[in-house]
């Protein structure tokens, strides 16, 4: 999904006020003009001062915001621009704490906004499957002491994949695990791999069971020498642990699901950093999940 760049400045003076913001998505919404969420006809009596698209067919009643991440919201949209771009320019991310302090809301209504754009990033990276050279690896993520061997430790387990393109790293998968064996590495594989991919990992025997579904060379190295053989995977999951501790001084094991999908997210479109913003409010606008889970009366 390509997006238009924009520096912080153009950001300020593109949404500056409630209109701006609600004219972009509305635009976003319907680029090939309005079809009903319910019954998908086209036509409409529309209401201007409300911004309400009624449909002629079954009656329903629909603005710009019903059924995205923004339905039924009571902060400015404004803000919630300002938290997309400040969640997305940088690649340490903003802290709840810090961006309550930034939009003047509560640390509950940050923690919140940054929950369903998380959702909204995690959702739409569901939608790439990773091919060719690929790199697989376990991470354990967390925990009050370095070493440690899982959740004993209150370390995660976290299973990560990368593309290996020569001399860069393609897209990146991570996955919160609760244990690692066969059936969990193999459901990994199904929601993140095209089938019959080459695959290298280091010789846990654990991942060795992708071999069939896929080609898997394994090679067992010292620790020294084994980002020779897997150098992307493991780059990626030390700007993981950097970021983690950087941005936000660790985090609960519980919602790490939420973070590995924000990291994941910017990672995979590093190379367009002044369009990620932009891309999210569309994503934001068409976030699968809630829409799913919307109710139409």
């Amino acid at each position: 999904m390509k997006a238009e760049s924009m520096t912080v400045v153009e950001w300020q003076e593109r949404f500056a006020t409630e209109e701006a913001c609600l004219d972009y998505l509305e635009q976003e919404r319907w680029r090939r003009g309005f079809t009903c969420p319910r019954c998908a006809h086209p036509d409409y009596w529309y209401t201007p001062g409300y911004r309400l698209y009624e449909c002629k067919q079954c009656y329903l009643q629909t603005s710009p915001l019903s059924h995205t991440i923004f339905h039924s919201t009571k902060v400015p949209l404004v803000k919630w621009f300002w938290a997309i771009y400040f969640c997305t320019a940088d690649k340490g991310g903003i802290s709840a704490s810090r961006l309550a302090r930034h939009l003047s809301v509560s640390w509950n209504t940050a923690r919140f906004m940054l929950k369903r754009l998380r959702d909204c990033m995690g959702d739409r990276d569901q939608h790439y499957l990773l091919s060719g050279l690929i790199e697989v690896d376990e991470a354990l993520v967390g925990g009050k002491k370095s070493g440690g061997k899982g959740p004993a430790d209150g370390k995660a387990r976290v299973l990560v994949a990368c593309e290996n393109r020569g001399k860069r790293a393609g897209y990146l998968k991570m996955q919160v695990l609760d244990k690692t064996n066969k059936e969990t590495v193999a459901d990994f594989s199904k929601q993140t791999l095209q089938p019959s991919q080459d695959l290298r990992t280091d010789g846990c025997p654990t991942l060795k069971t992708l071999e069939g579904p896929h080609r898997v060379e394994s090679l067992v190295l010292p620790s020294k020498d084994s980002c020779r053989w897997l150098p992307w995977v493991h780059i990626a999951i030390a700007n993981l642990k950097r970021f983690l501790l950087g941005t936000y001084h660790g985090v609960s094991l519980k919602y790490l699901q939420e973070y590995l999908d924000e990291f994941c997210y910017r990672f995979n479109r590093r190379r367009f950093e002044l369009q990620i913003p932009l891309r999210l409010v569309n994503v934001c606008v068409s976030h699968p999940r809630l829409k799913a889970n919307s109710v139409f009366s």
